[in-house]
């Protein structure tokens, strides 16, 4: 379960990173994990589950709802669910924390059915726009009233039925593609999205297996998955493999620090989701898969990483969707890598926990780091390897990507790097301070 973490950090560098740890579940799978079962009629098992505190939000949200949700002493996790169309109306409003993803998946599946819930989060959920799942869902029937400029706290009323729609995301979104499926779940008809862009593919693999009537076509418009509503989910048992979005920063971490040498095991290597790993290895990176395998229909393996002297790159824009949520720890190995490494094509880094372009050049100048900033990405002058100069205080923005990701700068730097506050991290990694001791020799 995820421990309170403290507030403001000094980090320092350790020297190498050595040994074995496994991530924790992928966030993005244990949120639909928990969602599908508590829509299927049955008993649904769920191994290897993230408990941070984006995933307890979801399971609140469900159990507020009707589901029951329950926590093994063995880790295992038992939901029974309500069945598409069951879902209760919650006694109170459902409180999202810091999870963009929670809010708006379950937005969509609250569409659908006839209830009302009010969504609430905290400071930093409630700064990121919901424009772009209201527009959709509000064309399916929903009622949808939000605070100024589409944002938290705000209301969905659900509409029963209703109305199935052909829309193309405007955006690459998995969560804005995510909740119009959920929405079509209980939505009579055919409801379609096309998606000029391919985004990661949980949704529709973890639906499929769950009995959800899914096909997926490639057009020259881009992917069209359409989705037959009023279905019937069937009960299933779940194994979440390790979060590739949590091994980047030791992915990263290990390619710049001198002598390291780790295995990070049970990493999911899903293809909408390795773009750190290509563009870690167009860097030089040295990452080597072992014993590949699939879990749960998803392609996993172990990741040996031993440091390597990276190089700029320019950073293929096609490689952001797969890799949207790594970007504040690509730039962080660009600070280290030999030249000026481009990268383009991210504009969602602006809409995320924090403005994650700006915090992270702000971040990394104040380390001694050389970068220009862009409307869509940053240029960032590497240190050629060499340690970057550090021992600067650092604004999280209550983000736990910024954190980690200049956590993992500190281990890199001449002097020490001040995080004015880490606790965000247990939304996603309550055990990272953990692994980094671990890796860097201060385990018990």
């Amino acid at each position: 379960m995820a421990h309170p973490l403290p507030t403001s950090m000094d980090v320092v560098a350790r020297g190498p990173l050595t040994g074995s740890i496994a991530v924790p579940g992928d966030k993005s799978i244990s949120h639909r994990a928990l969602m599908f079962a508590s829509l299927a009629v049955g008993t649904s098992r769920i191994e290897g589950l993230l408990e941070g505190e984006d995933v307890l939000a979801t399971a609140a949200a469900m159990r507020a709802m009707g589901a029951t949700i329950e926590r093994g002493e063995d880790g295992i996790w038992v939901v029974d669910g309500v069945g598409v169309g069951g879902l209760l109306q919650p006694e109170t409003a459902l409180e999202m924390g810091n999870s963009g993803t929670s809010t708006r998946l379950l937005m969509g599946l609250v569409s659908s059915h006839p209830i009302t819930c009010t969504f609430t989060g905290d400071a930093s959920l409630s700064g990121r726009p919901m424009g772009r799942v209201i527009e959709p869902l509000s064309q399916m029937g929903a009622d949808i009233t939000s605070s100024p400029g589409g944002r938290l706290p705000l209301m969905v009323r659900g509409m029963c039925p209703a109305v199935p729609i052909e829309y193309t995301l405007p955006v690459a979104s998995a969560q804005v593609k995510s909740a119009i499926l959920l929405a079509g779940l209980n939505t009579p008809g055919i409801t379609r999205v096309i998606e000029p862009i391919a985004t990661r593919d949980h949704s529709e693999r973890m639906l499929t297996g769950f009995g959800a009537k899914l096909t997926v076509e490639e057009t020259n418009q881009g992917r069209i998955i359409s989705i037959t509503g009023e279905a019937d989910l069937k009960p299933q048992d779940i194994v979440v493999p390790g979060d590739p979005s949590s091994s980047a920063f030791w992915l990263v971490a290990a390619s710049i620090v001198p002598g390291s040498d780790i295995v990070v095991h049970n990493v999911g290597l899903n293809p909408t989701r390795i773009g750190i790993v290509t563009a870690l290895r167009m860097m030089g990176a040295d990452i080597t898969e072992l014993d590949p395998r699939t879990v749960g229909g998803e392609p996993v393996a172990d990741l040996r990483v031993r440091h390597a002297p990276l190089t700029a790159i320019e950073v293929p824009a096609d490689l952001a969707p797969s890799m949207i949520d790594e970007y504040p720890v690509l730039f962080v190995a660009a600070a280290f890598a030999s030249g000026t490494t481009i990268a383009r094509g991210a504009h969602e880094l602006r809409v995320k926990e924090s403005d994650r372009i700006t915090t992270m050049r702000i971040a990394l100048e104040a380390c001694g780091v050389p970068c220009e900033e862009y409307e869509d990405g940053m240029a960032i002058t590497g240190s050629g390897g060499a340690a970057i100069r550090g021992g600067a205080r650092i604004a999280s923005k209550l983000d736990h990507r910024i954190a980690m990701s200049m956590v993992v700068a500190g281990l890199g730097s001449r002097e020490p790097v001040t995080i004015d506050d880490v606790s965000p991290v247990a939304t996603s990694y309550p055990v990272f301070f953990r692994s980094l001791d671990a890796l860097t020799g201060r385990g018990n």
